[in-house]
Order: structure tokens, then C-alpha cells, then sequence
């Protein structure tokens, strides 16, 4: 599929869960794509990073469930703390185990699953509707009762992919990429570079391969489509580039890079202003 295929799926008021972590290896291209479209009323389950900026930056989200929203080498992501400041958006901030075992709750088809994690923490205070349960056995210890986060939709991006939606991460970290495929009634895989089924398997470690395709709906080949976050080995996070998004108003920004028609014409933007800096 193309980009835009895959987010042609979609629909306003969905729930979307979108792969990586901060500003590493976020299917951006998707991402773009989902701006390029008129969806919005998104409640996005994310370990946030410029994929949240973009998007409440452009008012498409209604709710976000995160435990945060950062750029890495930049702590906060900027437009997600504007949006925060002037009200833009339900926020619901957990604990980043929380989000992890809401994944897998959801994977599993669980309503819930015990974790210690937000004991003794505000997130309790600031999350009201948030359970606690008690170990029915000899024990009796109290846990939080993490909900599964469930969603329509999935949007992840990993270094190879076959067409059968195989996925491969080649970096240091999975980031929970094959937990929110296994969440999601549906879930759209972005890569670097799309390759035979053999090449995948090829010399390659088990755990490398944790997107299977059972629980992937489309893939879309998207070279440099993590742009500008990290995805290691195939390329680094776009330091520079970041540090423009980041100092320059949405409005701006926007109309430089992603008013064109599609993912190729963000590319050629980037390109131009890169050649610009020289």
C-alpha cells in the first residue's frame, strides 16, 4: 500500500495506536499522511513523540493516552505542550509500565492486567476512574488494575517488512511496535525497505522478527518514512531538521513541509532545505 492507502482505512473518531518511542523510529510517513487526510476526533495511544506533536498541533486529536511526549534530545515536545496549555486535548497520563501492560491486556483480550506500577504515585490522583484489585490468594497484595488499551487502528514502522506483513526492527529496541499490531482490530506497517521473505529470515535473531504477519493488515514501503526521528541502523535521528520543527510555528512549518500531495513531495521539501543550509 501507499501511505495514504493505508490511512484511507481510517476514520475520524477511531482509536489509533501509534508504534516507536519519543522521537525513535515513529511511522512519520503515516503520520503525514493522516494530515494529509480530513480525519480527526482521534483518541492516540502513543509513547509520544513528534507523531503527537503533528497531530494535536493540527487539531486531530480529541484524547491522548500516553505517559509521555517527548523529542529526546528535546525534553518536551513543544506543540504537545502548547496544545496542553490551552486546552486542546483529554490527556490521559499514565505510567510507562502501565501503557506497557494496557498492551498487552489488550493483545490478550483482557480486560485489565495487575501491575504495582502508579502505587504510591500521583497518577493515581490525576487518573480517577484508575482501579486498584487485591491478590486472591495467601498474599493479599493490592495492584493497579491497568485497562487494556484496545484500538481500531495501529501505525508502526520497522526497518524491513515482506509483503505477506512481516516485520524486522534491526535497531537496539522493539519499543513495543508488536504489541500494538496484536492490540489493534487493524494494524498498517511502514519500512524502510521491503524485501523478500527469505532476507527477513536470513542470519536474523527470533527476537528481531516480533511483527508477524497474522496480526498486520497492510504494508507500505516508506524509505526515510521514520523521518525525522531515529531508526537505527538505517539512519540516525535528524537532529538539525528536529531542531527546526521544533523552533518554528506550526502554521509555518506546516506549509513548508507538509502541504504537498504526498509522502514524496515532504521528501523533495527536505531535500530542498538541506540543500539550502549548504
Amino acid at each position: 500500500m501507499t501511505p495514504d492507502e493505508a490511512v484511507a482505512r481510517l476514520r475520524s473518531g477511531m482509536t489509533v495506536g501509534i508504534g516507536g518511542w519519543g522521537s525513535r523510529r515513529k511511522p512519520m510517513a503515516l503520520v503525514r499522511a493522516l494530515l494529509r487526510s480530513t480525519i480527526t476526533d482521534l483518541t492516540v495511544i502513543s509513547y509520544g513523540g513528534p507523531d503527537i506533536g503533528h497531530l494535536v498541533a493540527a487539531g486531530r486529536v480529541r484524547r491522548l493516552v500516553t505517559a509521555f511526549a517527548t523529542l529526546d534530545s528535546i525534553p518536551l515536545e513543544p506543540h504537545f505542550r502548547a496544545a496542553r496549555e490551552r486546552g486542546a486535548l483529554e490527556l490521559t497520563e499514565l505510567d510507562e509500565a502501565m501503557v506497557m501492560w494496557g498492551l498487552y491486556a489488550a493483545a490478550h483480550r483482557m480486560p485489565f492486567l495487575p501491575v504495582r506500577a502508579g502505587l504510591g504515585s500521583g497518577v493515581m490522583d490525576v487518573n480517577p476512574a484508575l482501579r486498584t484489585v487485591r491478590s486472591p490468594y495467601e498474599d493479599g497484595e493490592e495492584f493497579v488494575a491497568a485497562p487494556a488499551l484496545r484500538m481500531d487502528a495501529a501505525l508502526v514502522h520497522v526497518n524491513r517488512a515482506d509483503r505477506l506483513g512481516n516485520g524486522q526492527y534491526l535497531g537496539p529496541d522493539p519499543y513495543f511496535d508488536d504489541l500494538f499490531c496484536r492490540a489493534a482490530d487493524a494494524a498498517y506497517v511502514s519500512c524502510e525497505r521491503l524485501v523478500e521473505t527469505a532476507e527477513l529470515t536470513k542470519d536474523a535473531a527470533p527476537q528481531t522478527l516480533l511483527v508477524q504477519r497474522h496480526h498486520v493488515t497492510g504494508v507500505v514501503e516508506a524509505p526515510d518514512g521514520a523521518h525525522f526521528t531515529s531508526c537505527d541502523p538505517d539512519h540516525g535521528r535528524d537532529e538539525a531538521f528536529q531542531k527546526l520543527y521544533a523552533t518554528t510555528p506550526w502554521p509555518e512549518f506546516a506549509g513548508r513541509f507538509l502541504s504537498g500531495g504526498d509522502e514524496s513531495a515532504y521528501q523533495a521539501a527536505v531535500r530542498a532545505w538541506r540543500e539550502g543550509r549548504r
